[in-house]
C-alpha cells in the first residue's frame, strides 16, 4: 500500500463517517439510506459467512440480506435507529471476539499474527502483541457497551457523533499511538514503517513494497 493509496482510504474513510451521520441525522428513515448505512454490518456477515461456510453460508447470508431490505423498503423493518446501534454494536462484539478469541492457549495473538508477515518475532515481541491484543480487546469491548449506553441515556444525535464520528478516530488514534509509544517502550525492537503496519493489518504481504512506497 502505498502513501497516496493511504491517503485515499484515510479520505473516503472520513468522508463515509461524515456522510453517514449526517444521514443517521436527516435522512434515518429513507430506504436508501438505511440500504447505504446497514451495508458494513451485510457485507461483514457475507464474508464471515463465505468464509467459514462456503458457498452454502454465503447464499443464506445473501437471502437474509435481500429479506431484510425487501423489509426496509415497504416499511415493516421497524425503528431504523435501533438497526443502526445493533450494526454498531454488533461490529464491535465481532471484533472484540476475533482479538479476544486469539489470547486463549500459548499460540500466536491476532497482533502477532499481524507483525509477523513484517518480520520474524522475538519471545519479547510476542508478549508485547499480546499485550497490544488485550488493549484492542478492550477497546471493542468498551465500544460496544458505550454503544449501547449512549443510545439509551442519551440522544440519538449523540449516538450518532459517537459511532459515526468519535469511533474510527479512536481507531485511528489507537493504532498511531501504540505505533510511536512501542519503540519508547521497546526500543530493541526492529523498527517497521507505518505503512508496513497497516498493510499487515488488512492481510497485505510486506515483501513486495512496490514503487510508490
Amino acid at each position: 500500500m502505498s502513501r497516496w493509496r493511504l491517503a485515499l482510504l484515510l479520505i473516503a474513510g472520513a468522508a463515509y463517517a461524515g456522510l453517514s451521520h449526517w444521514m443517521m441525522l436527516f435522512h434515518a428513515t429513507a430506504p436508501w439510506a438505511v440500504v447505504v448505512l446497514l451495508g458494513p454490518l451485510w457485507l461483514t456477515a457475507l464474508g464471515l459467512a463465505a468464509s467459514r461456510y462456503g458457498m452454502w453460508g454465503l447464499a443464506v447470508a445473501v437471502a437474509i440480506g435481500v429479506a431484510g431490505f425487501a423489509l426496509v423498503f415497504i416499511g415493516e423493518a421497524g425503528d431504523p435507529n435501533r438497526l443502526y446501534v445493533f450494526q454498531h454494536a454488533a461490529i464491535n462484539a465481532l471484533l472484540c471476539a476475533w482479538f479476544g478469541a486469539s489470547l486463549r492457549g500459548e499460540g500466536l495473538s491476532l497482533v502477532g499474527q499481524f507483525a509477523e508477515r513484517v518480520h520474524a518475532l522475538t519471545p519479547a515481541m510476542r508478549s508485547y502483541t499480546k499485550q497490544v491484543t488485550c488493549v484492542w480487546t478492550a477497546y471493542f469491548a468498551l465500544m460496544m457497551v458505550a454503544s449501547i449506553a449512549v443510545y439509551l441515556s442519551l440522544s440519538f444525535a449523540a449516538w450518532s457523533v459517537l459511532a459515526n464520528l468519535l469511533s474510527p478516530l479512536c481507531i485511528v488514534g489507537l493504532f498511531l499511538g501504540e505505533h510511536l509509544i512501542r519503540y519508547r517502550l521497546h526500543p530493541e525492537f526492529e523498527r517497521t514503517g507505518l505503512i508496513d503496519a497497516l498493510r499487515a493489518s488488512v492481510g497485505a504481504r510486506v515483501d513486495d513494497r512496490g514503487a510508490g512506497h
